[in-house]
């Protein structure tokens, strides 16, 4: 923890400098409050005194609720207070007429870097989340049972003017067989890993229904005996997700629901579909994303020159998301409400809690979550905007609005007249709205990782990891690399300086590179240093260390690999020669030293 500290001192010595201010009373607070409350005052105080400080910026006006466990002077906390000054009114709180805006970088640098760093939470914590979870999932329940069925119909009538020739198109598509399934990278439910997955021998009634295992699992129907060694299973036998955390900030894990091998291949071929068909429609791809973040965060810039665009940001979002609601948004397209409800897991088994059944539609880890809850929000938004000009939503209304909506996933950008309605819809469908990330009356905006304030982008450089302590770590000096070179392009040159001398006591040789360059070196915008020329290609070369690491030895041979094969989607080669002989996640990342292109 104290390389932190001293990196929490290298930033804030460099900003005071800019903003012609001093920090050492601040970092005096710092070393004593993490001496006194370790390192969560790092990673979960300062984090909600970024918020609480993000808050002030939307509102105007810095607030004595907020800011609970920070002394104040005036109108304002003195916890860098010299930054604040340059913001906010000291007697007042209010916000200046012109704010400094490096002042707002340092305060979000100071107080948000360390707020997602990748630590595990405490089992108390951990216990917590599952037992939230569960009550989320008995809310989503209760409201997905309550629900209004006048609400339904109209949430149902806008989604066909958002969505029909989608729905159309894939309700046509599932029924001809011309959707073409895939293996995700991830765990799975039954511990099937790489090319054994292609080797899966189960599939369930349910699947068979919609997406036949003669086309999903065979290359052709030449192989059909292989059929024989499949087990199908009725839905009271099917396995459920298994729920799991994974590292989110110190404060709480995130939870996610790992999927059985049959319905994650199932899952992406109507993902894939989904995502390549609204790539290619004009009006929909400027309203709804899956793959470009670009989008959403030009918007939230304009958001916050104009003021006219707000950015709104939703909690357990797709835990939210009610099975009930997606099977509305999809009730005149049979084949494809079908499908995408027999590729849905209905039970979870959550640790401490047992087995239950599922109300939303599916947590994180499906395939599909992510492009299903983007629908819906989105149908949710143009309902609510609908209701607040009173009238029917129609292709012309879309029109009229498509270029001032985006959504992201759980991203969403709305004009700012609206943000009541649209609020008041999105909770009606059952979201949960999170105000703290949410802004809409200042000047300052966020959408997915970016943040400005008047057209300034004042997002920051986040922490990752814990600094490593020798080269061994190899993850830890791949991370602390890319945390230099980050720090590097945002201007923070100083901290730079002092991070360069710790990381060359552990990589003896760490060249100047191009971004784009296989070696762990220097990024600089002077370019890159040449220490010999490549014999084959005549590039530059340098001396340095690479990230290595190598697919576990998984050999795929049979039908297995023909139907790997058949299910490409791209007619150029595998960018990997040994694909047949090993695949998945590498379980072991190395660095190792030698020779490699510059660039």
């Amino acid at each position: 923890m104290k390389s932190l500290m001293l990196l929490w001192y290298q930033i804030a010595s460099e900003m005071a400098v800019r903003c012609c201010t001093s920090t050492t009373k601040d970092y005096e607070v710092v070393l004593s409050r993490s001496e006194s409350e370790g390192i969560s005052f790092l990673t979960i105080t300062l984090p909600n005194f970024g918020k609480d400080f993000e808050r002030s910026l939307d509102q105007e006006f810095v607030d004595r609720r907020l800011f609970s466990g920070f002394r104040w002077k005036g109108g304002l906390p003195r916890f860098l207070g010299g930054f604040l000054d340059r913001i906010f009114d000291r007697d007042t709180g209010v916000l200046l007429e012109n704010p400094c805006e490096e002042a707002i970088i340092a305060v979000r640098q100071l107080t948000l870097m360390f707020g997602k760093i990748l630590l595990p939470c405490s089992d108390a914590r951990t216990k917590s989340a599952f037992r939230e979870f569960i009550k989320c999932e008995q809310e989503v329940a209760d409201h997905s049972t309550s629900m209004d069925l006048a609400d339904l119909d109209e949430f149902h009538r806008v989604a066909e003017v958002l969505f029909h020739d989608l729905f159309a198109y894939l309700d046509h598509k599932i029924l001809i067989g011309e959707v073409i399934p895939a293996h995700g990278p991830g765990a799975t439910a039954d511990k099937l890993r790489g090319n054994a997955k292609w080797r899966q021998n189960v599939w369930t009634e349910r699947l068979e229904e919609y997406l036949p295992s003669a086309d999903f699992l065979v290359p052709n129907r030449s192989f059909e005996e292989e059929l024989d060694a499949v087990h199908f299973l009725e839905p009271e036998s099917e396995m459920p997700v298994s729920v799991i955390t994974v590292p989110k900030t110190l404060k709480t894990p995130r939870i996610i629901a790992v999927e059985p091998t049959a319905m994650q291949y199932a899952q992406q071929a109507v993902r894939h579909e989904i995502y390549d068909y609204v790539d290619t429609d004009y009006r929909l791809r400027r309203m709804i994303g899956f793959r470009d973040q670009t989008p959403n965060q030009r918007l939230a810039r304009e958001g916050s020159i104009v003021g006219t665009l707000a950015t709104l940001d939703l909690s357990e979002a797709s835990d939210r998301v009610s099975n009930r609601l997606v099977q509305e948004m999809l009730r005149d397209h049979l084949w494809l409400r079908g499908t995408v409800e027999s590729c849905r897991s209905f039970r979870a088994d959550v640790p401490g809690h047992g087995v239950i059944h599922l109300a939303k539609y599916a947590s994180m880890g499906s395939a599909l979550t992510f492009p299903i809850e983007a629908m819906v929000f989105l149908t949710a938004v143009f309902v609510g905007i609908g209701r607040e000009l009173n009238t029917p939503v129609d292709e012309n209304l879309v029109k009229r609005y498509s270029h001032r909506v985006r959504v992201f996933g759980d991203d969403i950008v709305v004009p700012e007249r609206f943000v009541r309605s649209v609020i008041s819809s999105l909770e009606l469908f059952g979201a949960k709205v999170n105000e703290r990330k949410s802004f809409w009356n200042g000047l300052f905006r966020e959408s997915c990782g970016k943040e400005y304030y008047a057209g300034t982008d004042v997002s920051i450089v986040r922490v990752r990891r814990m600094f490593p302590s020798s080269r061994r770590d190899a993850q830890g000096v791949i991370s602390l690399v890319s945390l230099r070179n980050q720090l590097y392009f945002a201007g923070y040159w100083q901290t730079v300086k002092w991070l360069d001398e710790m990381i060359e006591k552990m990589l003896i040789h760490f060249p100047t590179v191009l971004p784009s360059s296989p070696v762990l070196g220097r990024h600089s915008f002077l370019g890159f240093e040449t220490q010999k020329m490549g014999k084959r290609l005549h590039n530059p070369l340098v001396k340095g260390y690479i990230q290595v690491s190598s697919p576990p030895l998984d050999p795929l041979e049979g039908h297995g690999a023909l139907l790997k094969y058949l299910t490409k989607r791209s007619d150029k080669p595998s960018h990997d020669a040994r694909h047949l002989e090993r695949s998945g996640r590498p379980r072991v990342v190395n660095i190792k030293l030698g020779y490699a292109s510059a660039i």
